[in-house]
């Protein structure tokens, strides 16, 4: 009987100890297993940390890159005496046009920003001091790339042309808006009527050939017009499109009035855009590289 109940004891104890060697085993298996999954989930975390780090500087570096762009354009583009504006070299290897607008900003500008959104064209806008209500438009209209000119204060022929002081301080007051809107005084400028104008003799004779020269001097540069879309004086869409249209030239750019009742230039632009795009002509802002278009000056 000894003997049995010995065999029993060794059977117990063998069976408890594979029961602890068992439990033993499960335990560091479960904590490996355990180790492992806490490993892989540190991996894990590491990797999209290292994700969110590398996203993080990808776009800390483009929103650096568009704030030295967006400095180098402004640099660029403002009033900077005795530096040149422009070039008279023409490229016939490019066909480009220059939808510039005068007058503005008006009711109408955001009506032209949606139109030259859609077409992926780019614009330059002369504007006066006239409209207050719609000066938050200059930014808007420079923010999409477009370029901001100036035309003048109060377009008022009989004080701006009266003297050359009085031109400039007119010129001045709206260099002063487009400052409050962009935060700086473009170099890029149109006269009211274009350099050619003749009514300035009625107030002063022989202004526009003092003035052309004063204002390249001042670090200025003015821009006349090759093709007149004829919104100046009244006119229907269908006549604002035969007028804009041309293939004669290579480099084109077309005066528009953005004005409050220039409802029909709003209407013919779509028209004016396509059928340049169809010739394969590319729509650019002004720049300080841009072609210069120049009038004979008659006063």
């Amino acid at each position: 009987m000894n003997k049995r109940k010995g065999r029993r004891y060794n059977t117990n104890a063998v069976v408890l100890c594979g029961l602890v060697f068992f439990v033993i085993a499960a335990t560091v298996f479960c904590m490996v297993a355990n180790g492992r999954e806490v490993d892989r989930e540190a991996k894990k975390a590491e990797a999209q940390q290292q994700a969110r780090s590398a996203k993080e500087a990808e776009q800390k570096a483009a929103e650096e890159a568009a704030a030295k762009e967006e400095e180098e354009r402004k640099e660029s583009f403002t009033l900077q005496p005795g530096v040149a504006v422009g070039t008279t070299e023409v490229n016939e290897e490019e066909k480009v046009v220059y939808l510039t607008f005068d007058d503005g900003p008006s009711k109408n500008t955001e009506r032209i920003l949606d139109i030259l959104e859609e077409y992926d064209a780019k614009a330059t806008f002369f504007i006066t001091g006239q409209q207050k209500d719609y000066r938050p438009m200059i930014k808007k209209a420079y923010d999409a790339g477009h370029t901001i000119g100036l035309h003048s204060y109060s377009h008022d022929y009989s004080k701006i042309y009266s003297s050359t002081d009085a031109f400039f301080e007119d010129l001045d007051k709206v260099g002063q808006v487009a400052e409050e809107q962009i935060g700086f005084v473009p170099c890029f400028i149109r006269f009211p009527g274009g350099a050619s104008n003749t009514v300035s003799k009625k107030y002063t004779k022989g202004i526009m050939g003092e003035l052309t020269e004063m204002a390249v001097e001042k670090g200025y540069q003015y821009y006349d017009w090759n093709v007149s879309s004829g919104d100046g004086a009244k006119a229907t869409k269908e006549e604002i499109i035969k007028q804009s249209e041309t293939d004669k030239y290579s480099h084109v750019m077309i005066l528009f009035h953005d004005a409050a009742t220039k409802d029909t230039t709003v209407e013919a632009l779509p028209d004016v855009i396509k059928y340049y795009q169809d010739l394969g002509y590319e729509f650019r802002a002004v720049d300080r590289e841009s072609l210069i278009f120049h009038h004979q000056i008659n006063n």
